[in-house]
């Protein structure tokens, strides 16, 4: 693992305050930067910022990118484009300022209108599915990030990730959808099989069928992890 630093800490501030902005709000923090705000729209927004979030200032989208050094999207990738255009045009984004998204849909291109002013544009996706739970900032450690910045800011948005305990995996600009359809693929699929399964048991009253999908599912896993890429000829998907 690479062990770069970032050179100082950073105050941070988080626009999105779903699972994925506490998570890594709680994951930066726990890195040493200082969280200087997070967004939170709704009263149940509010509340969780306060459960797992204690004594982190709620601020508005602008005071947020007033107060960081920092300012990670923790918000839907359809909202991206529109959102940064806004803010750019808005001039709430400053030269030298780190703006990160968190979509796997996107690297840095969607980020342009920050980057237009001075701002350093990274887009660092987490491979996991978050909780909203304790697990998150675990399971943090145990996963890797998707990486894609220019060349230069590529060891900050490594050394980012390293810090909250993931590995970084560079992901060039041109790759990013490929990418995405990948995380895709792997997430969905694996839910709607799993699914489908459990379904199945209950239907012949088996009562334990997540237990006993279980074990079977993480040892198939492992074996496919383990063997790696098969092509797959069509008389193999034949049942």
């Amino acid at each position: 693992m690479n062990h770069a630093k970032t050179e100082s800490r950073l105050r941070v501030g988080v626009i999105g305050s779903g699972p994925v902005g506490i998570a890594l709000a709680q994951a930066l923090a726990g890195a040493g930067h200082l969280l200087a705000g997070i967004t939170a729209g709704t009263d149940e927004a509010r509340e969780r910022v306060d459960a797992l979030l204690p004594g982190v200032q709620i601020l508005t989208i602008e005071g947020v990118f007033t107060a960081a050094d920092l300012v990670v999207l923790a918000i839907p990738a359809e909202e991206l484009e529109a959102s940064v255009s806004g803010w750019a045009a808005l001039g709430l984004i400053r030269p030298g300022q780190l703006v990160m998204h968190t979509a796997a849909e996107y690297g840095v291109t969607v980020l342009e209108p920050a980057a237009k002013l001075g701002a350093i544009p990274l887009a660092v996706h987490p491979a996991m599915r978050f909780s909203e739970s304790s697990l998150d900032i675990a399971r943090i450690r145990d996963s890797h990030f998707a990486v894609t910045a220019p060349a230069i800011a590529i060891p900050i948005a490594q050394a980012l990730v390293i810090e909250m305990g993931a590995e970084p995996v560079v992901i060039p600009e041109a790759d990013r959808a490929t990418y995405a359809e990948a995380i895709s693929v792997a997430t969905t699929f694996s839910a709607l099989i799993v699914n489908q399964a459990i379904g199945l048991l209950k239907q012949i009253q088996v009562v334990e069928a997540r237990e006993l999908l279980s074990t079977l599912l993480h040892s198939s896993v492992d074996r496919a992890l383990a063997e790696g890429y098969q092509p797959i000829e069509p008389e193999d998907l034949r049942g």
